[in-house]
């Protein structure tokens, strides 16, 4: 199956299903010397693990990581960096009905098309967002290259619901001690009453999660193809649940003037960041400003109207164990992306050098080129 491999330099290939032995994956391109233990790992699972949450599923996962190779003695010795997750709960029985009939608003159908009728049906196998642990245990790796750099990503979940975190109140500092992993207190409350109702409905919400990369130096990205934008749209595109990303103003700057968009530069710097930190493709030394748009999970306890392997007229009631939301759980998900592509691209600009001086062809002395004329 093409596609289970992220990245340029560093490049990371995942593996395993949701009701398989387990997930993992494997890191490469990450530098020799970096300090590194299965606890650097852990601290990011343990974010975003199933049975935490209002609006966590009721799965127990401990989402426990274990390194099995590409680190000696504490520190990653620039070979490749495999590790595994083992599923530790897994209920297939409740999904032995989807054998025969396609979940509306699944990958389903299109496993089904691509794969010539052949897809693992127990809670989505390789489409299930169980496959991103192993997307946050590699972005923990990213996070601490790109912390030697002085780089930095926060992420916290703006909007529930339809309920959004007023702008002038947004502080991703402090989200991942909030509920939600909000980005304000002042909403909690207010998405716990839209959480039950939701509950109440036998329904399920969307969000909008923020992502800020703070401390990226100017120069990351390519000026054509691989501009830096693109290649963070792709990476958070690339999570199951996301159906639309922004950089900086995104859609809004569609609505401004060129003189309202536009960032002017001074003697200390930009003074504003409509742009969210990217010009051209390329990172401005600005923080780079992201948002997620999610949308709801598609697995809600109501029967629905669908058709079965041989295209005829069926009903299904999605069972098992599911979030309400992907919020808060695809926070640390969307920020382990984001990780793994500004590492990359760091790598990648670490390579582009500029020739020394005395490397560079020479003019020729003015007499010689009068006499060769």
């Amino acid at each position: 199956m093409a596609g289970n491999t992220f990245g340029r330099i560093l490049r990371l290939t995942t593996y395993g299903e949701s009701h398989g032995a387990g997930i993992g994956g494997i890191l490469d391109g990450c530098p020799a010397g970096l300090p590194l233990s299965e606890a650097d790992m852990q601290r990011d699972l343990d974010l975003r693990k199933p049975g935490q949450g209002r609006t966590a599923t009721a799965r127990k996962e401990s989402d426990t990581v274990r390194i099995l190779s590409g680190v000696f003695e504490g520190r990653t010795t620039g070979t490749p960096i495999a590790f595994h997750i083992a599923n530790e709960d897994q209920r297939s029985r409740d999904y032995g009905n989807l054998a025969q009939v396609f979940r509306p608003g699944h990958a389903d159908w299109g496993f089904f098309q691509k794969f010539h009728g052949i897809r693992d049906y127990r809670g989505g196998g390789r489409s299930s967002g169980r496959e991103t642990a192993a997307r946050v245990a590699a972005g923990a790796v990213a996070r601490l290259l790109l912390a030697v750099h002085g780089i930095h990503v926060q992420a916290a979940a703006v909007e529930l619901g339809g309920i959004a975190v007023p702008p002038e109140e947004r502080d991703l500092n402090g989200a991942l001690a909030r509920p939600y992993f909000a980005a304000s207190d002042s909403v909690v409350p207010l998405w716990d009453q839209r959480v039950a109702a939701a509950r109440a409905a036998a329904d399920t919400l969307g969000g909008i999660v923020a992502v800020r990369a703070c401390g990226v130096p100017a120069g990351l990205g390519e000026p054509v193809f691989d501009k830096l934008d693109a290649l963070l749209a792709y990476a958070l595109m690339g999570v199951g649940a996301v159906k639309g990303v922004e950089v900086g103003d995104g859609f809004a700057a569609a609505r401004h003037t060129g003189s309202g968009n536009n960032d002017p530069l001074t003697e200390t710097g930009f003074a504003s960041n409509h742009a969210g930190g990217i010009l051209g493709g390329i990172s401005s030394g600005q923080d780079i400003l992201l948002q997620a748009a999610v949308k709801p999970i598609a697995s809600i306890p109501r029967t629905q109207q669908t058709i079965d392997r041989e295209g005829r007229p069926a009903s299904v009631l999605v069972g098992g164990r599911h979030d309400l939301a992907a919020i808060p759980r695809i926070v640390p998900v969307l920020a382990a992306m984001t990780c793994l592509t500004l590492a990359d691209a760091l790598l990648l600009q670490e390579r582009m050098q500029a020739l020394p001086e005395s490397m560079l062809p020479q003019p020729r002395p003015a007499a010689l080129q009068r006499r060769r004329s």
